[in-house]
């Protein structure tokens, strides 16, 4: 498991004992997103305010990183993602002189990160998600604070031409997650949930398959009984063929949800765990385990029962 810190460290814990391994330090801002490769279990990659995205080797004893991936100087990277062909990587920046913000993509088969090009003319403000497709290599969709998630197929040469949709979510982007092969769910940094379904970009159906501006007033509480303060986000679950939508109370339980066309459903809350507000979440498919770390510097991880009774967790 590898672990974005305060400050600007990456930590790399065992994800069965939550020992911690190592850590890594190289960045010198913010390190906004870390991502593990798709097709090497030791490769992952890490994106900061900083400027840079870059690659590290989790098996390597040196804790300095094996590539720096670069754009313009004035770039400061608030998101990214890798392809699921783990051929092309994509940073989202933060605005740029209060005017733009910008999409940059790099071809990581090549040496010394080869840049291959910027999309410019999407987005307004900081881009704060940027999320490929799980199966599709070419297919892209960006959030930003500007409210807007747009869909794009990379496979097309220009900006103009490759984005084939634009879904307006009408308040700054928080989280974007694919579900599955045609819908998106995305959550809002004031508690907003959306769920569209993308066959319909270019149809004259509904888009939108369930919303609700705050989610605290339409759950109010999670399966415990304790307050939903905040939503974190979601991650497909193969296995089961539906969405996994995470979120908390300010005294750290975590709550746990569905989410369809009727809604979101309480699934479980899990207590006795964090003692403060939960940032960030990861679901390990092998494990069937949920990893979450919170402001009270723990991270934990919780493991399902079969008889689905509850989880156990275990911290570190």
């Amino acid at each position: 498991v590898a672990v974005a810190c305060s400050d600007f460290t990456l930590r790399l814990h065992d994800k069965r004992s939550l020992r911690r391994l190592r850590t890594l330090a190289g960045h010198t801002g913010p390190v906004s997103a870390v991502r593990f490769a798709h097709r090497s279990v030791s490769s992952f990659y890490s994106a900061s305010l900083d400027g840079t995205v870059r690659l590290w080797d989790a098996r390597s004893p040196e804790t300095k990183q094996a590539q720096v991936f670069k754009s313009d100087a004035s770039h400061c990277f608030s998101s990214f993602d890798l392809s699921c062909s783990d051929s092309l990587l994509c940073g989202g920046t933060e605005q740029v002189n209060g005017e733009d913000s910008f999409l940059v993509f790099w071809d990581v088969r090549k040496p010394g990160g080869v840049l291959l090009g910027v999309y410019s003319e999407s987005h307004s403000d900081d881009i704060t998600q940027v999320r490929f497709h799980p199966t599709d290599k070419d297919r892209l969709a960006s959030g930003s604070t500007d409210g807007l998630v747009n869909v794009f197929d990379l496979s097309e040469g220009a900006e103009d031409e490759a984005l084939v949709g634009t879904c307006n979510s009408e308040s700054s982007v928080s989280a974007l997650c694919w579900l599955g092969l045609e819908r998106l769910l995305c959550v809002s940094h004031d508690e907003g949930l959306r769920l569209w379904d993308l066959k319909s970009l270019d149809t004259e159906d509904e888009l939108t398959v369930y919303s609700t501006r705050d989610a605290r007033v339409a759950e109010g509480q999670g399966s415990a009984g304790s307050a939903l303060d905040y939503l974190i986000g979601g991650c497909w679950l193969d296995s089961e063929g539906q969405v996994l939508v995470v979120g908390g109370s300010g005294g750290g339980d975590v709550h746990l949800f569905t989410c369809d066309r009727a809604g979101l459903s309480p699934v479980r809350t899990l207590t006795s765990g964090h003692t403060a507000t939960v940032r960030c979440f990861g679901f390990d498919s092998q494990s069937l385990s949920l990893f979450t770390g919170g402001e009270d510097v723990q991270l934990l991880r919780w493991s399902r029962e079969e008889t689905g009774s509850g989880p156990g967790g275990n911290k570190h």
